[in-house]
């Protein structure tokens, strides 16, 4: 029997639950799953008893990054994925990311890249809550792209932001438009998705975002459209929630397994 890859979880949330609970129910039967750290010591204790096997509980990023995984999946924050990335790519283990937002920093992306072409390590981009990578980056590749992204929220989504007043649960507005990178600056945790669809394609400084909020909406639609002289594409994904998040690390690791990849 071949020896199984080894991984470890940053992020014991919904999203990295589901990656666990992918391993724990056999749909991931080319991984072991060894640690897991959150900065809720309690998520973290609870996932890993959920596991027929439990992993090991780390107190810090860096004493899960000692593990040495062949895989770190970070299912957390941008800023999760800025303290780890370097540091597990040195130390041999490939990272697949959700928090794609660190990213919209093109000295870090530079230094990532650098840093995992030296070290043979891989960092994968999951399609999170969007989709179509292959295309944008295709569409790119001919020359002379242009690309834009829309994304549909409701008001409650957006409490504690910068752009949140109460007129939003009665009244349909555009409340961002500016690029990929303004719109991470201005939303943290809530917008990587353009970044990801940024950097397949155009790059954060050139797609452009536009950001609605709509009363009564639940969910987001994440909507990106990409031009050339001889392809429109449009990728248009709604979501109820954002379990399509944690499914897509789930699908992306069973592609790095997989005989046959669908990318």
């Amino acid at each position: 029997m071949a020896k199984k890859k080894t991984l470890t979880i940053v992020g014991c949330g919904k999203l990295g639950g589901i990656v666990a609970d992918a391993v724990a129910k056999g749909i991931l039967t080319e991984y072991e799953l060894i640690g897991l750290y959150s900065r809720s010591h309690d998520k973290a204790e609870a996932l890993a008893a959920r596991m027929p096997q439990a992993p090991k509980v780390c107190g810090c990023i860096e004493e899960l990054i000692a593990l040495k995984p062949d895989y770190v999946v970070e299912a957390a924050s941008p800023a999760a994925m800025r303290e780890l990335a370097l540091p597990a790519l040195r130390g041999g283990s490939s990272v697949v990311t959700l928090s794609i937002g660190a990213f919209a920093d093109d000295d870090f992306y530079a230094e990532v890249m650098t840093t995992a072409k030296a070290c043979g390590t891989r960092v994968y981009v999951v399609s999170g809550a969007t989709g179509g990578f292959d295309v944008l980056q295709t569409a790119t590749l001919m020359g002379g792209a242009t690309a834009r992204f829309f994304n549909e929220k409701g008001p409650n989504a957006l409490r504690g932001t910068a752009v949140y007043d109460d007129s939003l649960q009665s009244e349909q507005r555009t409340v961002f438009t500016g690029t990929a990178k303004e719109a991470i600056a201005l939303f943290p945790t809530k917008v990587n998705v353009t970044v990801a669809a940024s950097r397949a394609s155009v790059g954060p400084e050139q797609m452009q975002v536009t950001m609605q909020s709509t009363p009564g909406f639940v969910g987001d639609t994440q909507r990106v459209e990409i031009r050339n002289e001889q392809v429109h594409a449009v990728i248009d994904v709604y979501s109820a929630t954002a379990e399509i998040a944690g499914w897509s690390v789930v699908s992306t690791l069973l592609n790095i397994a997989a005989p046959v990849c669908f990318i």
